[in-house]
C-alpha cells in the first residue's frame, strides 16, 4: 500500500505531476460547465420572463417578488384550470347528446 490518503482518481496527481493547489482547483473552469451554465441561465431567464420577474427587482425585495411570482403562477394555473373546465363543458353541449343518440341507436340494433 501506499502512503496516499487520497482514493479517487480526481484527487491524485498524476505520474509526474504536481498535486494541484486549491486556487487552481477554484478557477479551472471547463466548457462543458461554461455551457451548462449558459443553458440553465437562458432556462431561467426564461422562466422569470414567463412569470414577469424582474430580476433587478429580486435584489431589491426578494421575497416581496418571490411571492408575487408565486401568486401569478397560481393566477396562470388557476385561469388555464378554469378554462379547461369551460372547453370541457363547450365541447360536452355537442358530444354527450351524439353519444347518447349513437347508444341508442346501438341499443336498438342489437334488440
Amino acid at each position: 500500500m501506499s502512503d496516499d490518503i487520497s482514493t479517487s482518481p480526481e484527487r491524485a496527481a498524476k505520474p509526474g505531476e504536481e498535486p494541484r493547489g486549491f486556487i487552481a482547483r477554484l478557477f479551472s473552469i471547463r466548457l462543458a460547465e461554461v455551457l451548462r451554465l449558459v443553458l440553465i441561465s437562458v432556462i431561467v431567464g426564461l422562466v422569470l420572463v414567463a412569470f414577469q420577474v424582474d430580476p433587478a427587482q429580486l435584489w431589491v425585495d426578494f421575497f416581496g417578488t418571490l411571492g408575487e411570482a408565486v401568486e401569478r403562477i397560481v393566477e396562470t394555473v388557476l385561469g388555464s384550470a378554469d378554462r379547461a373546465v369551460q372547453y370541457f363543458l363547450m365541447g360536452a353541449i355537442i358530444v354527450i347528446p351524439i353519444w347518447l343518440f349513437m347508444r341508442l341507436l346501438g341499443a336498438f340494433k342489437r334488440d
